[in-house]
């Protein structure tokens, strides 16, 4: 155990003193690449103690049990002998840690993904086995130096194909795995978008399966988020509606409003930040404004606040409707009526989503003026 301890340390150190480095670049990836955080039924993610013949699954596996497994001050006490070591030391300690790294065949992420790829690949294997390649996909996914790889080894294919698997659990995972990989990679989002996907998860919005809608619309955000060909057909393919009907079905989980909301406010602000570009009809849509509007009455502060902030970006919007907000969507109304449900609480929470309440009344009768002094 001592030796994985020194292992873990100096690798810490090495990531410090050689970044740029090929042991202290994949010392990276493991280190801030198990954080897959997301609500719902998690799948089990890593799995921390592996067999008892010390073997390990990858260099993530070794180094998060020698830190758990050891005494925080030993650690702290190697930590600064190996900090205190010159150049030539590290070095040295450098390329002693390749060669044991070598002789315990601990596999590289692109080796991990490779056979969590040709296992999805196998149709012959057991559900288990493909849902364990999955979990494997969902950890490395994170680090987007492995998420624009799984492209060249056809996990982005195959990924996007199992997304019609008939076992739930397959099409739940291989939507999250898409939604990681492409999340603030706009390199992953146009491979995956070329391939089809965004249909598809939008079909998966339909499913009886709470979890799979769930997942399907997480994948979807993260697919069109800050990407203007990803708005583009998610437009296409009539996501208004799909985002409306989702609103207006109370009996649907409470998340599915609440990432339908978040969507909204950020296609809005999407649409304010690239004012040059036209304003598409999905801003028009009067049925999915309503649904907007009358979600600010829920007793969930959050999602409240989400409508709130969704009407926030909508109003500021060139070419907004005022008076269908006015006439057909009743905001003033609804306005009045969340005021007077938020002076009934005295939580700090409240007090702040009354004063993005405020924020939204206001830009909405200055934008009624300026619709009212235009006629005169």
């Amino acid at each position: 155990m001592a030796k994985f301890i020194f292992i873990a340390v100096f690798m810490v150190v090495l990531i410090a003193n050689f970044a740029s480095s090929e042991v202290a670049a994949s010392s990276v990836v493991v280190v801030g690449s198990s954080n897959p955080k997301e609500e719902g039924n998690k799948l089990a993610m890593v799995q921390e103690e592996e067999d008892m013949d010390g073997g390990f699954s990858s260099l993530d596996g070794m180094l998060q049990w020698a830190i758990g497994h050891s005494d925080p001050g030993v650690l702290k006490e190697r930590s600064e002998v190996a900090q205190r070591m010159s150049p030539e030391e590290l070095n040295k300690r450098q390329t002693e840690l390749k060669e044991l790294m070598e002789k315990l065949k601990i596999p590289s992420d692109a080796q991990l993904m490779l056979i969590a790829v040709n296992d999805l690949n196998n149709s012959s294997l057991p559900l288990e086995h493909h849902l364990r390649a999955l979990e494997e996909l969902l950890v490395l996914v994170e680090h987007i130096d492995n998420a624009i790889d799984l492209q060249k080894l056809g996990g982005f294919s195959i990924l996007v194909r199992i997304l019609n698997h008939s076992e739930p659990e397959i099409r739940i995972a291989a939507a999250w795995v898409l939604g990681k990989a492409s999340q603030n990679n706009p390199i992953v989002q146009k491979q995956v978008l070329e391939l089809g996907a965004l249909t598809v998860l939008m079909k998966m919005m339909k499913s009886h399966t709470t979890e799979e809608a769930v997942k399907a619309l997480f994948a979807i955000s993260a697919l069109i988020r800050n990407n203007m060909n990803g708005r583009s057909l998610f437009y296409q393919e009539a996501g208004d509606t799909m985002l409306q009907e989702v609103l207006s079905n109370s009996n649907l989980d409470i998340r599915l409003h609440k990432k339908s909301l978040f969507l909204i406010a950020d296609l809005a602000e999407s649409q304010l930040e690239n004012e040059n570009t036209a304003e598409v009809s999905f801003f028009s849509n009067r049925l999915l404004l309503k649904a907007i509007v009358d979600s600010m009455a829920s007793s969930d502060l959050d999602l409240t606040e989400k409508a709130l902030y969704a009407t926030k970006n909508l109003l500021l919007l060139r070419s907004t409707d005022v008076q269908l907000f006015k006439d057909f969507c009743k905001l003033n109304e609804v306005l009045e009526r969340t005021r007077q449900q938020l002076n009934d609480l005295s939580e700090e929470y409240a007090m702040d989503v009354e004063s993005l309440r405020k924020e939204v009344n206001l830009t909405f009768l200055q934008k009624l003026n300026e619709v009212t002094q235009s006629a005169l």
